[in-house]
């Protein structure tokens, strides 16, 4: 397959490496340090068990190369429209565009690239962290889902065999969107709060008060989702979220990370999506509507007094 990646920090050098095994990638960015750096010497991913390198090609800019069987949105979700804009010649009739971003609702950026046929949302519970630019550590891996927005995903069944062949074993479901929320209800709860308290997921265990704030969290947001027509237990994923948060051994967010740094986070396409969902459905969630004014006000202080010491 002709598959372009837009993005290549830690999860598209992730993809963009593996899935260069088996097809044609061109890994898009616009920091020219990064893409020189991946053009000279590939991209290096560091598991348990080793390193390899791999050679997919990196640009700053796709004039020329043509329509594409497949485009990943790797970006930072508030970047997706123009990273989408700048490279809109990428895009064919038959052109997939797909997201595996954390969080929900990034449908509706490519739904004005494409029509709902070629709209592909998935969730990978595969992670990586940057070392160094072009270079990855796959921290961990798992099952990938991905499906088509009204149904009919078999047709995807091309995409999820190359995948699986390069490393990442995918499925196909009509039911992509219940798989989005199970890993959102992590997302919006344990990792929300790792940024407001600025602490690794071990904390939550650790403090009674911090973890009667992420139940609050994942309890507000299951109520939402089955206001959605799902059908989620609340007390299996109170359970769930528990025990990922007692099996995490000094794991940092990329929430965390982002105000450690003093970056722009995505907290509006993560619990952001939750309150936007709330809001259209009638369903309270106090807690999320906090967590979200509260993380755009650590991003203000980063942002307000950025280079004075932080308490």
């Amino acid at each position: 397959m002709k598959i372009t990646i837009l993005g290549a920090g830690a999860m598209g050098s992730l993809f963009g490496g593996y899935l260069s095994m088996e097809n044609e990638v061109w890994m898009v960015d616009v920091n020219s340090t990064l893409v020189e750096r991946i053009s000279a010497s590939g991209v290096r991913i560091r598991e348990k068990d080793g390193e390899g390198l791999y050679h997919p090609k990196a640009v700053t800019g796709t004039a020329g190369l043509g329509t594409m069987d497949l485009i990943i949105v790797f970006v930072k979700a508030m970047f997706s429209r123009s990273a989408l804009e700048a490279n809109r010649a990428l895009i064919g009739p038959d052109t997939y565009i797909m997201t595996l971003q954390n969080g929900a609702g990034h449908e509706q950026v490519l739904l004005d690239f494409a029509d709902r046929k070629h709209v592909v949302i998935g969730t990978t519970k595969h992670n990586s962290s940057l070392i160094e630019p072009g270079y990855v550590n796959h921290g961990g891996g798992g099952h990938s889902t991905i499906g088509l927005l009204d149904g009919g995903s078999s047709v995807l069944q091309p995409i999820a065999d190359t995948f699986t062949a390069c490393g990442f074993e995918t499925s196909v479901s009509d039911e992509v969107l219940a798989s989005i929320w199970n890993k959102l209800f992590t997302n919006v709860s344990a990792s929300a709060m790792t940024a407001v308290l600025g602490t690794s997921l071990d904390f939550l265990k650790d403090s009674e008060n911090a973890w009667k704030l992420v139940e609050q969290l994942v309890r507000e947001a299951v109520k939402v989702a089955n206001a959605e027509g799902l059908s989620f237990d609340e007390e299996t994923i109170v359970s769930d979220v528990r025990t990922l948060v007692e099996n995490a051994h000094n794991a940092y967010t990329s929430i965390y990370a982002d105000i450690r740094d003093g970056r722009r986070t995505e907290v509006d396409t993560i619990s952001g999506s939750v309150v936007q969902a709330a809001r259209r459905l009638g369903v309270p969630v106090p807690g999320h509507e906090f967590v979200v004014t509260l993380i755009h006000a650590l991003e203000d202080k980063n942002r307000l007094y950025k280079g004075e010491a932080r308490g």
